[in-house]
């Protein structure tokens, strides 16, 4: 039986999760950011004396503005990140065809350094150069852990990011916008939300549901601790 009659492992064995497309940082930061900011944003100006409604408003407000802040943040960033690998790419390739011996036998040389011996080393080294743009690849993955291949997408990020934000921010101003709306129910809200989005983090991760969820909540608490004490000092009984 020859090694390609043998059975892939990641067919039978196990997969891997897609880490490179972009929307699960931008998701989980995005919700954890909506909830954090609107949880601690009502904490405080409903203990510096809002009415409800106005807690509504600056709720949506932050909603809004904050949605957008972070998908055009995740695009910028993801979109900066790639045009840097490109960057690193043109480098390699151009040392390729300024010194292509050079670069073999510096490849040689890592491949000894992860336990070939130097006349392996050297044939597959030679055998990966036969290909340049595959040099190019092997190269960038071996020195600088990168793959021209994987690069998250910017508008996927940026969305995920949005949508994300959106979701995490609504949740705690929803008792203000269906009118029953205190401060302890908005806060009774945020802290289910935390426990939720910390806790599906943590499942996604393979993680513990209880220790993902109780450290989203303390996180969340510190936000909203900080907040209600800067909204009390500041009170004011009416907002003319």
């Amino acid at each position: 039986m020859s090694t390609f009659d043998i059975a892939k492992p990641h067919e039978y064995d196990h997969r891997h999760a897609d880490v490179s497309s972009g929307w699960l940082r931008a998701t989980v930061f995005g919700a954890m950011d909506g909830l954090v900011s609107n949880v601690g944003l009502i904490a405080g100006i409903a203990a510096a004396g809002a009415a409800p409604w106005m807690v509504a408003v600056t709720g949506v407000s932050g909603l809004i503005a904050g949605a957008i802040s972070m998908a055009l943040g995740e695009f910028t960033s993801v979109r900066t990140a790639n045009e840097q690998l490109d960057k690193e790419v043109r480098t390699e390739r151009e040392a390729h065809h300024r010194n292509p011996e050079g670069e073999q036998a510096e490849l040689a040389a890592l491949f000894g350094r992860l336990g070939m011996d130097d006349p392996t080393a050297e044939r597959a080294a030679s055998q990966v150069h036969a290909n340049s743009e595959q040099a190019v690849r092997v190269h960038l993955s071996h020195e600088l852990g990168l793959s021209p291949e994987e690069k998250p997408s910017p508008w996927v990020a940026g969305i995920s990011s949005f949508l994300a934000f959106g979701v995490g921010a609504v949740i705690p101003i929803l008792p203000f916008i269906f009118g029953f709306g205190n401060i302890w129910w908005g806060l009774a809200f945020g802290g289910v939300g935390l426990l939720i989005a910390g806790g599906l983090a943590a499942r996604v991760t393979r993680r513990s549901w209880f220790i993902g969820a109780g450290r989203q909540l303390l996180f969340g608490g510190i936000a909203v601790a900080a907040t209600y004490t800067i909204g009390m000092a500041l009170g004011v009984s009416s907002i003319g």
